[in-house]
């Protein structure tokens, strides 16, 4: 209980919990659109935020924001346009960012590396009051886009043309995460650093992912995960003087290595309960050489009794068609009414 006495241990304590809940919640949307390094380029451009807040004497949290969202915005605007350049633009956003940053930080009067590296490898000694109250905004932030758009942002990471049919704005809404994962990068910092904070956005999500299997299950174990290695990572810091950073982030690894040596066994095991119902039938309707009759395709996993795993009878009715029948466990995606098997690529 001693480690919680000085003032700024209970700081670094509260920082860790709110960048523990922020990290995973807007990572699990990078990682559901492969875009699991954007935080690391990101973090890239926070450094220029960063050596402007030395040079101009003002709080690096606030200038790295600004700068962090207009760069976030700039690789928005590349991504969208898909062009074979975009990725050599890239490039240059986050080297610069890089670049800018150190010499600003040499510019200005507190060029000393100290200061510097507690940004780029987090530091739980600099977490002052004022920083507590710019993270807690920023997080309340975050966490109220994450959660309370969800169902939209879910769409549009999982496919953007669905989304724009359904009549959602895609364009704002991949801004509004870049948005937010601009400002994670910036309540991250000073717990977990520049260089890491796209570890801590990626890595719990990545655990979860060994255990559950829908979105919301997902997120909410990562948040857990996130708040849980925060937390020891702080206090082992503390323990045995060692940077927040590398050791929030080492701890997330084993807690990913560890949930994937448990996520075996549990698989197995489910599949044996799942055949324990007995033999499961999954007759989808294939093109055959005949082209008289009709064959109804039915995806049926699990009893016919309509328990878990039941697709819920006929999914499609084809002319000449034979069934095939494929084994217990099987994941068979049966084809969309006026939809060709081979655009499901089922007819391989």
């Amino acid at each position: 209980m001693e480690m919680f006495q000085p003032d700024f241990m209970q700081r670094a304590f509260l920082a860790a919990v709110l960048v523990g809940v922020t990290a995973p919640s807007i990572g699990i949307y990078l990682v559901q659109r492969r875009q699991a390094l954007m935080g690391d380029g990101i973090g890239h451009v926070a450094l220029t935020g960063v050596g402007l807040g030395f040079l101009f004497q003002a709080n690096p949290m606030w200038t790295a924001v600004l700068v962090c969202v207009l760069g976030a915005v700039v690789m928005e605007l590349v991504r969208a346009r898909g062009n074979q350049r975009g990725d050599i633009a890239l490039a240059m956003l986050f080297y610069g960012g890089m670049a800018g940053g150190k010499l600003l930080v040499s510019m200005s009067s507190q060029s000393g590396a100290g200061s510097l590296e507690s940004y780029l490898w987090g530091s739980i000694l600099f977490v002052s009051p004022g920083d507590l109250v710019v993270i807690g905004l920023l997080a309340a932030v975050v966490i109220a886009v994450t959660v309370g758009l969800r169902r939209q942002l879910f769409a549009v990471c999982q496919d953007e043309e669905f989304a724009r049919v359904t009549g959602l704005p895609v364009r704002v809404l991949n801004l509004l995460l870049a948005v937010m994962a601009a400002v994670t990068v910036t309540v991250a910092m000073r717990v977990v650093g520049l260089l890491l904070v796209s570890a801590l956005m990626v890595v719990p999500v990545a655990a979860a992912q060994q255990l559950t299997r829908s979105f919301a299950a997902t997120q909410a174990t990562a948040i857990g995960v996130g708040v849980v290695t925060a937390l020891f990572g702080v206090g082992t810091s503390y323990q045995v003087d060692l940077p927040s950073g590398p050791t929030i982030v080492f701890l997330a690894i084993l807690t990913f290595a560890l949930f994937s040596a448990i996520a075996a066994p549990l698989a197995r095991r489910r599949h044996r309960a799942s055949a324990e119902h007995g033999l499961a039938v999954c007759d989808v309707a294939l093109p055959g050489p005949s082209k008289a009759g009709s064959a109804t395709a039915a995806a049926t996993v699990g009893d016919s009794s309509g328990g878990p795993g039941t697709a819920g009878g006929p999914a499609a009715v084809l002319e000449g068609t034979e069934p095939v029948r494929a084994p217990a466990g099987a994941t068979v995606d049966a084809p969309l009414s006026g939809e060709s098997l081979s655009s499901r690529g089922l007819a391989q």
